[in-house]
């Protein structure tokens, strides 16, 4: 895995929301940036994270934040994930793996001796300059607001 480190540049990229719309990189220049991987919609470890950040939507956005959710799954099932739990920031439809590549997250993992190519759960935090000033590759999946929030 290549994975983007402290200090580089938001990489370009364009993807379907959980609506369907495009989301652009560029949509995000300027601002601070929350983008976190999990790697599949409404598993017990996916959800409680995404509700968390959910949970705390409001304390992160006070401090400028904007939110964005990426997993392989489908505009549909991103969409029934969203809907179901009220989230109220974009989850991005990576279904051609172009962001998860593109943001070193992809790469061999193993579970229960099995090894398998998958997302590796991982956080990434871009200041107003879009450049990655932390990153979260340990997730506490239920107390991740915090993990983001007292690295500042």
């Amino acid at each position: 895995m290549n994975t983007l480190e402290i200090g580089d540049k938001l990489p370009e990229f364009k993807c379907l929301n959980d609506k369907g719309d495009l989301i652009k990189s560029s949509d995000y220049y300027g601002k601070k940036l929350i983008v976190f991987f999990y790697p599949r919609a409404n598993t017990p470890g996916c959800t409680a994270e995404a509700c968390n950040l959910s949970e705390n939507f409001d304390n992160l956005t006070k401090k400028g934040y904007s939110i964005l959710g990426v997993s392989c799954d489908k505009i549909k099932t991103q969409s029934n994930f969203s809907n179901k739990f009220g989230f109220r920031y974009p989850l991005l439809a990576d279904t051609d793996k172009n962001l998860v590549k593109l943001f070193g997250v992809w790469g061999p993992k193993k579970f229960r001796g099995n090894e398998y190519e998958g997302i590796h759960r991982m956080t990434f935090v871009f200041n107003e300059n879009s450049v990655v000033s932390k990153i979260i590759d340990k997730v506490n999946t239920k107390d991740h607001s915090n993990q983001i929030l007292n690295q500042e």
